[in-house]
């Protein structure tokens, strides 16, 4: 794992290791790109990473829709969403160790066919189990294709200029892409069927495919590192335990053994896993990554913003439509101030706060306002207006989400060794995805169990079943304002004071 050259330091994404450049990948860079087709690599590159950010965000407008065509229950419903993000979040590291072991040109065209047929066997589904299997799927073959594509971006720009505006762009990808699936799932569900916001992934994979074919070089890496089989096991099957426990809290009482069981042995085995990457010769996750204090309190934010934030989205996107009759489109439109005010705070902490005061004062004050934003939330009611009572805590959070995500992606890099900065800025999307999972788990499973002690001793009249709606929905709001609190204290506690120390020359990271 070891990288010597400062310019061609992994960049991003979940790419474990593809720092070392000119032995590495001395067989797939071996003659110099053209200029012109370094910028349609980009271009296909742009289309992969496109396909999968939208499927983080696109299918929840269309969640209310399909619920109604599938017959599923609310108890169901968040595996949706969990399915996805927990095999993506999950599999990322492997994902790109496969792009290292194989090629990063294989890998990425088999993410691209795996992910669409993945995604017709989701939209085909006649019933909950197909469904949910084919969003799996999407995670799976989603976490061999964004390493896979950004190894390759960060292997065919070299230069200084040619390499910040080529990151530049797949960052705005990134960034701009919950807000764009939002609005597009609510367009094709409105328009179409919600099994489009599933089929339009299909368009995006044949540009994408034949592209790769065309432009990508063929070969494989000179240089193959070792994987980190029992590593992979041990993390892979420890996050899914942690994950289905709390799933099932939702059909079964907490002091079920289907419960606390897989809880019980989610934690031991991500325990082992820590034990084992201390003893591995290349280990999956080395623990100095996670170590140092400022990356330690960065990755946890983003965990736990990741988890807070799914109450928004999952149950806001309910609350619009199934409360308040909005069509899916007016539903995606509804987010959009909320990203819009992101992006403006991400850009005034990049450019101004981070680097005058430094994680330690930004980040706290951002989860005290996402707390505020949740907990402003639960006044909604059956009455509510968009402009006076939706609007003004969406901007709330959106502003305070803002200061956290971009300080704690950038803080959770700086200062990485080259030779870990691929898997660092790994660790950044695998924290963020297992915390949403997590987030949507337990949130979902606590609205479920409000609901239903709501009408315990009610008639489930009308009137009833739409108040035990706005329960639930209050219930994961005031949950998710006491993880943004905890966030908010811990930040405190866990950040240095004091200006960033300056990253090491070279090491860049975009995020998803």
């Amino acid at each position: 794992m070891a990288a010597k050259s400062p310019a061609d330091t992994s960049v991003g994404d979940p790419v474990p290791q593809q720092n070392k450049v000119p032995p590495d990948t001395a067989r797939e860079t071996d003659k110099p790109e053209r200029a012109n087709h370094r910028w349609w690599v980009l271009t296909v590159i742009a289309l992969a990473q496109l396909m999968v950010v939208l499927d983080a965000t696109v299918v929840n407008i269309a969640l209310p829709s399909a619920q109604q065509a599938l017959g599923f229950n609310d108890n169901n419903r968040q595996w949706i969403v969990t399915s996805y993000a927990l095999a993506f979040g999950s599999l990322l590291l492997l994902g790109g160790r496969l792009a290292d072991l194989l090629g990063r040109r294989i890998v990425f065209l088999i993410g691209v066919v795996g992910f669409a047929g993945a995604s017709a066997l989701a939209g085909a589904a006649q019933n909950f189990e197909v469904l949910v299997t084919g969003r799996a799927l999407q995670g799976v073959f989603g976490a061999m294709l964004a390493p896979a594509a950004l190894a390759l971006l960060n292997t065919t720009f070299t230069g200084a200029k040619e390499r910040a505006k080529a990151f530049g762009i797949y960052g705005a990808i990134g960034g701009a892409g919950g807000g764009v699936g939002l609005l597009l799932g609510g367009l094709l569900t409105e328009h179409l069927s919600w099994r489009w916001t599933l089929y339009v992934n299909l368009f995006f994979a044949v540009f994408a495919f034949i592209g790769g074919l065309v432009f990508l070089r063929k070969g494989a890496p000179a240089d193959r590192p070792k994987l980190d089989l029992p590593g992979t096991v041990l993390v892979t099957t420890g996050l899914f335990g942690l994950v289905y426990g709390f799933s099932n809290a939702e059909t079964h009482d907490w002091s079920s053994p289907q419960t606390w069981g897989f809880l019980l042995a989610g934690g031991i085995l991500l325990a082992a896993f820590s034990w084992w990457q201390t003893r591995s010769k290349h280990p999956l996750l080395p623990l100095r990554v996670l170590l140092d204090r400022d990356r330690g309190a960065s990755f946890t934010m983003l965990a736990i913003s990741g988890a807070g934030m799914f109450g928004v989205f999952l149950f806001l996107t309910y609350y619009l439509q199934s409360s308040l009759h909005y069509t899916p489109v007016k539903t995606g439109l509804a987010f959009l101030p909320m990203i819009g005010i992101l992006m403006v705070a991400a850009t005034l902490v990049t450019n101004s706060l981070l680097p005058k005061y430094g994680p330690r004062p930004i980040v706290p004050l951002g989860m005290a306002m996402a707390a505020v934003g949740m907990a402003w939330l639960t006044a909604l009611d059956l009455t509510s207006t968009y402009s006076a009572h939706v609007l003004p805590p969406l901007l709330v959070i959106g502003f305070g989400l803002g200061l956290v995500m971009p300080t704690a992606m950038s803080v959770s890099t700086s200062g990485v060794s080259a030779e870990d900065a691929g898997v660092a800025s790994a660790t950044v999307n695998t924290m963020q995805q297992v915390g949403g999972s997590i987030g949507t788990a337990l949130l979902s499973t606590l609205a479920a169990s409000a609901a239903t002690n709501y009408l315990s001793d009610r008639k489930p009249t009308p009137v009833a079943l739409a108040q035990a709606q706005l329960e639930s929905y209050s219930t994961a709001y005031w949950w998710s304002a006491g993880i943004f609190a905890v966030g908010a204290v811990l930040a405190l506690v866990m950040y240095r004071g004091g200006r960033p120390q300056p990253a090491p020359e070279g090491i860049q990271a975009v995020h998803m």
